[in-house]
């Protein structure tokens, strides 16, 4: 893997394959990590920032080699600060609503990319920090790290999806006391609520989260992006039409190599060797 000084968006991959932008750089390795470096901001959720999050997201979509996708903050204690409300102050009203359905749409192409997802958190995420971590489909935190729907206690409302997210994640009620406050929570009373997947002790370097989700991203089988579509998390629908999404779901894995190979390996008394097909 390759390391590049930028100012803010790196997308890292295995097989050496990079893209630079100015906020982020996108890295794969069958696991495609979008590493987030906007130090000076912290992470905030500028216009050029989205623009190239909208770049990668794009990207990955239509990379076949892709299994798992990891979002990482490079800036040390931080996962993303929140909207960019600096920039924000100088909008207009219409500035305002234009970017804020901008971000919510950001959320949803997260929330929608053909593979899972995984934000690790490390640091604060924050308004939304927190909304992006939401529209993944696994998250883990350290321990320590903070995590709140802050917008209330700044006169604004959640808008990128964390009043439809989190009361999916941890239900609603404890959804509304957290919005309704503002309160932020760290990353093990996030865990005891069902917030996150994962909580770990914050390492020296500062990236146990980090290092757990890639843990976890290597154990997620290739098969999966076949399911992803019709669980609950994806897809908000009645139980009827869930069902018969998964076994349309399924009738498409039945002839796969995958299957086969899982299939042989058991009656073998093997371990399986996928190649994602």
């Amino acid at each position: 893997v390759f390391f590049f000084s930028i100012p803010a968006v790196f997308l890292r991959h295995s097989w050496m394959s990079c893209s630079f932008f100015k906020h982020l750089l996108i890295c794969i390795i069958c696991i495609a990590e979008i590493l987030m470096n906007r130090p000076h901001a912290r992470n905030s959720l500028g216009k050029v920032f989205v623009n190239e999050l909208f770049s990668a997201l794009e990207q990955l979509r239509f990379d076949e080699k892709v299994r798992v996708v990891v979002f990482k903050s490079e800036v040390k204690g931080v996962f993303c600060a929140g909207a960019d409300l600096k920039e924000r102050a100088k909008m207009d009203d219409a500035e305002v609503g234009h970017f804020v359905k901008r971000l919510r749409n950001l959320m949803d192409e997260i929330a929608a990319l053909p593979v899972p997802t995984i934000a690790a958190i490390d640091g604060y995420a924050l308004g939304g920090g927190l909304e992006m971590a939401l529209a993944c489909d696994l998250r883990v935190a350290a321990s320590s790290a903070k995590m709140g729907l802050i917008e209330t206690t700044r006169g604004l409302l959640p808008g990128a999806g964390g009043t439809q997210r989190l009361p999916r994640c941890v239900g609603v009620g404890l959804a509304k006391e957290l919005i309704f406050t503002g309160r932020q929570i760290d990353g093990q009373e996030a865990f005891s609520m069902g917030l996150v997947n994962h909580a770990v002790p914050q390492n020296e370097q500062g990236d146990a989260a980090y290092q757990r989700a890639l843990t976890l991203a290597k154990e997620i089988l290739p098969q999966v992006s076949m399911c992803i579509s019709f669980l609950p998390s994806r897809l908000q629908v009645d139980i009827a039409s869930g069902m018969a999404i998964e076994g349309m779901c399924y009738a498409q894995n039945i002839p796969t190599r995958d299957r086969q190979e899982g299939m042989a390996a058991f009656k073998e008394k093997r371990p399986p060797r996928f190649i994602g097909k």
